[in-house]
């Protein structure tokens, strides 16, 4: 993800966190991270693409009411991983999403970035 959208993606999520009340330690909390980190990122001056970031970003966009197609193909780590898994078939997209659907029943892994 480029530098710049990164930063837009930032402020945005900076932006609903004030619209919705979300506390930098709430996120930190859910993180794993320290709220100087999230400080950082929804400040802007932490505007590198990186995996806090990209949590950071997400969690915000979840609580707003779901995670957008935006941040999906932004997110590089998912779309090698479906590149590599899917073999272009219908089926298979329906077997993959009967993947992703079911994890949601897992619930949030400790210190892995858990969402709202």
């Amino acid at each position: 993800m480029k530098i710049v959208e990164m930063t837009a993606r930032a402020e945005r999520a900076r932006n609903t966190c004030k619209a919705r009340g979300i506390t930098q330690e709430q996120i930190a909390a859910d993180l794993g991270a320290s709220q100087s980190q999230v400080s950082r990122i929804l400040s802007g001056h932490g505007s590198r693409a990186s995996r806090l970031a990209e949590e950071v970003c997400l969690y915000v966009e979840r609580a707003e009411g779901g995670v957008t197609a935006e941040s999906v193909r932004a997110n590089d780590e998912l779309v090698n991983a479906l590149t590599v898994t899917w073999n272009g078939s219908a089926a298979h997209a329906r077997a993959l999403s009967a993947v992703i659907r079911s994890l949601s029943a897992l619930g949030p892994i400790p210190g892995a970035g858990s969402t709202p």
